[in-house]
């Protein structure tokens, strides 16, 4: 069999340090903001820009249709998020081929949110897998059908209450076929602490969750009503009176403060974008390339 590059995982096998930087696809199809964003990443260093599946439940432009799009008229590395809830076997293996067919090669398998009401319309979930489920199908069809396999990744909650459960699911995960994590944002000592236990326990390669909290009413409403999001106190306080830019700027500082504790125990970053903030996110990435630089100094075998 003989294989396509596939850069993004070519450089972490050599234990280059990977920036990867999300960009929420859009809801509508007006697409060169989007195109501009990841272009802007890609022009400061990106490896690879990681594109959500309808987040929330709530349907956005097809993130397995943008990656090919990214990959055919960019030339940019996509890692598309695949979710469990709206395709069955059937759409799945066809999305996969397809994919495999425009050189997309790696993906993150995600549970994914259940179907939001939108209007008085109820969209149906399918689940007919779950991540781990359709991890070893993804290994599957690499084993019998594809001629370019795909890089398998996964999450990893790094925020959750009971993480030793949390961290066996990963590992079941492995076994599946998953050859990576991008975990949840680090935003307090606890998310921290397990990273270091998901380091020393699992095999595959870690991406370090980085998401830059831009205001007080931002960090509130994080913490309490996002799912796998965790604050600490101490963080949240910060933010408190900050207009625009002083949050702006408390979140290039605390999102730095992160890449760099991070650093020893992961083989990359993973940059969520806030609010399509895309200058922020240019900024951020420099931060990481020089982190992967002194990592680089600090590493000289790697």
């Amino acid at each position: 069999m003989t294989e396509e590059r596939n850069p993004l995982w070519e450089k972490l096998e050599r234990g280059d340090w990977v920036v990867c930087v999300e960009l929420d696809p859009p809801v509508d199809d007006v697409i060169q903001p989007f195109l501009d964003g990841v272009a802007a990443f890609r022009d400061v260093g990106a490896d690879a820009v990681t594109i959500a599946d309808s987040p929330v439940g709530r349907p956005r432009a097809d993130s397995s249709l943008l990656a090919c799009k990214l990959k055919r008229e960019l030339g940019v590395e996509a890692l598309p998020h695949m979710t469990c809830r709206d395709r069955n076997e059937i759409a799945t293996k066809a999305l996969l081929l397809g994919l495999s067919i425009e050189g997309v090669h790696n993906v993150l398998l995600v549970t994914g949110d259940p179907a939001s009401k939108v209007g008085e319309s109820r969209p149906k979930t399918v689940f007919h897998f779950n991540s781990r489920k359709l991890a070893k199908y993804v290994t599957g069809l690499n084993e019998t059908v594809l001629r370019h396999p795909f890089r398998v990744f996964a999450a990893l909650n790094v925020n959750a209450v009971n993480f030793p459960a949390e961290l066996r699911r990963a590992g079941e995960k492995e076994r599946c076929g998953v050859s990576g994590f991008l975990t949840q944002p680090i935003l307090s000592p606890e998310a921290l602490d397990n990273l270091k236990r998901a380091r020393a326990t699992l095999k595959g390669k870690l991406l370090g969750g980085v998401f830059p909290v831009v205001s007080h009413k931002n960090a509130l409403f994080l913490d309490t009503q996002v799912s796998g999001m965790r604050l600490s106190p101490e963080l949240i306080q910060r933010y408190e009176g900050a207009d625009r830019e002083r949050g702006e700027a408390l979140a290039e500082e605390i999102s730095a403060q992160v890449i760099r504790a991070i650093r020893p125990y992961t083989d990359g970053v993973y940059l969520m974008t806030p609010f399509q903030r895309v200058s922020l996110m240019t900024r951020l990435i420099a931060h990481a390339r020089g982190a992967g630089e002194a990592r680089k100094e600090e590493t000289p075998h790697a």
